[in-house]
């Protein structure tokens, strides 16, 4: 049809022969047309031979070939290319990226499917599907397709798929439009669809679709070309006489549009309305005829201002289906799913706090969403994968954002390091009230039995070891870590050792007591402060090594606690607790051992009873501690030494002194050399 045009266009209609003037012959300057580019280039093949020019005013698309490349064809709108172009942006815009594509089944819609599919996978954009729509070109192949227009039908039914990338162009169009009305809309599901369509196609410019019904259309998305408003353009129409002999089209339009015939059309048919002639072009409903200019009469009246211009050189040398006002003969249309910013996508986006996940077998477009692991967090939905907050940082609970981090230290702000300072003072307290008592007493013979000088190192190295505690509670300053473990260490070594040797004095006792027995004469003042010195060195000395060789210091840990900083002493060498507590450990258990065997010594008053249960709280306490220490973190590993230190020091106080304590001041009668003498009991003095 476009050949045989052309050709008529070229010569006469009556005998069309090539090259050859019969009859009377047309003087054609140029030619304006072509309804699309496929009709504008088999146009242009015959025009290029005679050098006449085509100004077409159809969206062009590249041609499949390059040879109609040199042919004088000019374009009054944009090339097709940048279509495809606002599609994607449109697309990303709303951020769908799991669409289908509908194009006819021709050489068009083939290079529309292949260069949307392109650009979508340079932007992430998945196709669900892409059918290919055969076009009808008479009634009998219509019929033809009906098994496919259902097929079709059902299948936009039934997809999850919400937005639909349409082809626009009259040939797809047309038929996707008798596809989807030809069924009973009762018997189906609704297909609630956003059609994103090309600029080719003009409801309004198409009449014969007011019978087909536009509803599955509505809410439509069309790009347009651009259009200016043109001055006087509602007056021509308001002007136009369908009963002018100028213009053949006008009739036939007219009829179309108001459902009539005219009377001299000889129809014969008293039951079609007569046209009159009268009927106002403004009553007709705006997605069928529109007052304002559409971007593709737009388009043709620029390519014929343009060859108006052109010849006139020679001798010297907005929006596209604008919505008219409300017509009479259409009622609002009623508010449908697809007007609220719809989803088209293949799943949910994963909100913050997760990240996609690939499932296998689909395209990138389909994914899971898996929450963000521990410590991470994504900030916007759909990202491919969780970052990691800064060491400062940490998540908050909906791993959405990071948060800065809290300092963790033990205070003295805070219930638990209050309650601790408090018991240390009052242990050190009750501490310094039983060395005044006596201190009081000092010559009476309980406080001088068992060597009444490691009484008094034992009470005060137990003084000092319930006040050193408080170095562990608050900041930790330098000086603070370089005397927290040694001061603990050598206060303990000291009262440890002290109950050694009294342990010690109190078998010796017995074993000098024995006739020719030469102990007597080693067990005197100078053996136990031999022995408290000497034990005392030792762990002065394994103290002094550590710090010599990896001194404590104030640091920070980042990791350990999800959501603070721990601030604390760095210990330096991990070991130098274990060798202070394995050495103090040792010393306990002989001194347990002693005490244990010579329990059962005649005496009014052994001490080696109260020893033995001393030295069993003391070991139980940091045997326990070890475990305790190593499963906590942050204050509560320091808390936990320093109720350690708290508790084995009240088991030694209390049991060692609380009996003595109970004599010289509820019984005083018992106090008195008289009541060993009648036991037979040998007292050092």
């Amino acid at each position: 049809m476009a050949f045989q045009n052309t050709l008529n266009l070229l010569f006469s209609q009556k005998r069309t022969i090539p090259n050859y003037n019969c009859g009377i012959w047309k003087n054609l300057i140029a030619v304006i047309g072509g309804l699309d580019s496929e009709i504008s280039l088999y146009v242009a093949t015959l025009l290029s031979s005679y050098k006449i020019p085509q100004v077409t005013y159809c969206l062009f698309a590249p041609p499949m070939s390059e040879v109609i490349q040199l042919s004088p064809l000019y374009r009054a709108v944009p090339s097709e290319e940048h279509q495809y172009t606002g599609i994607v942006q449109l697309l990303l815009h709303f951020q769908w990226n799991w669409v289908g594509i509908i194009a006819a089944n021709d050489d068009k819609g083939e290079r529309f499917g292949q260069t949307l599919a392109h650009k979508f996978s340079q932007n992430g954009i998945c196709i669900a599907f892409m059918k290919r729509i055969p076009t009808y070109k008479n009634t009998l192949e219509m019929y033809k397709m009906l098994d496919f227009f259902q097929n079709m039908t059902i299948f936009l039914t039934k997809t999850n798929v919400n937005i639909c990338i349409m082809s626009a162009d009259s040939e797809s169009l047309d038929a996707l439009q008798l596809a989807l009305n030809m069924f009973d809309p009762d018997s189906m599901t609704p297909i609630h669809k956003v059609w994103v369509m090309t600029a080719h196609f003009d409801f309004s410019s198409q009449t014969y679709h007011r019978d087909q019904g536009i509803q599955v259309f509505h809410g439509a998305l069309s790009f347009s070309v651009h259009l200016t408003e043109v001055q006087a353009f509602q007056k021509f129409l308001r002007s136009i006489n369908p009963h002018s002999e100028d213009d053949g089209f006008i009739r036939t339009f007219w009829q179309h549009a108001f459902s009539c015939l005219f009377p001299d059309t000889g129809a014969g048919n008293e039951a079609v309305n007569s046209c009159t002639g009268e009927e106002e072009l403004e009553s007709l409903p705006g997605p069928f005829f529109e007052m304002s200019m559409t971007s593709q009469s737009y388009s043709v009246y620029n390519a014929v201002y343009a060859v108006a211009h052109a010849l006139h050189a020679m001798p010297s040398s907005k929006t596209k289906y604008g919505i008219v006002a409300d017509g009479d003969k259409l009622e609002p249309p009623k508010p449908q799913p697809f007007q609220v910013t719809p989803l088209g996508v293949c799943n949910d986006n994963c909100p913050p706090g997760h990240s996609r996940k690939k499932k296998e077998g689909k395209p990138f477009c389909c994914y899971d969403c898996a929450p963000c692991p521990e410590g991470k967090i994504s900030k916007q939905k759909d990202m491919n994968d969780c970052s990691k907050c800064p060491d400062d940082n940490y998540p908050n609970k909906d791993q959405t954002a990071c948060l800065p981090k809290g300092l963790h230290f033990l205070s003295y702000g805070e219930p638990l390091g209050i309650s601790l300072a408090v018991i240390a003072l009052c242990l050190s307290l009750t501490t310094a009230v039983v060395f005044g008592i006596f201190l009081k007493h000092r010559n009476t013979p309980i406080v001088k039995a068992n060597n009444r000088g490691l009484s008094y190192a034992l009470l005060v190295s137990l003084l000092l070891c319930f006040l050193c505690t408080l170095l562990f509670i608050g900041w930790p300053y330098f000086l603070i870590c370089l005397l927290r473990q040694t001061a603990f260490g050598i206060n303990f070594t000291v009262a440890i050792s002290s109950v050694l040797a009294k342990t010690i004095i109190v078998v010796s006792a017995f074993m000098a007591s024995k006739p020719g027995s030469k102990m007597k004469k080693w067990m005197g003042k100078s053996f136990a402060n031999s022995m408290v010195i000497c034990c005392s060195f030792v762990q002065m000395c394994l103290c002094l090594i550590c710090l010599c060789n990896d001194p404590p210091l104030p640091d920070v840990d980042m990791n350990s606690l999800a959501e603070e900083i721990i601030v604390e002493c760095n210990e330096g060498s991990a070991n130098m607790l274990y060798y202070i507590l394995g050495y103090m450990g040792f010393l306990s258990l002989t001194s347990f051992f002693v005490a244990f065997f010579a329990r059962k010594l005649p005496h009014s008053f052994n001490e080696a009873k109260f020893i033995t249960f001393s030295m069993l709280v003391f070991c139980s306490v940091w045997m326990t501690f070890v475990p305790t220490y190593l499963s906590t973190k942050g204050k509560y590993t320091i808390a936990v030494e320093i109720f350690s230190i708290l508790a084995s020091g009240l088991g030694l106080l209390g049991c060692i002194f609380s009996p003595k304590c109970y004599i010289i001041v509820l019984r005083p009668e018992l106090n008195n050399k008289e009541h060993f003498r009648n036991v037979h009991n040998k007292i050092i003095l």
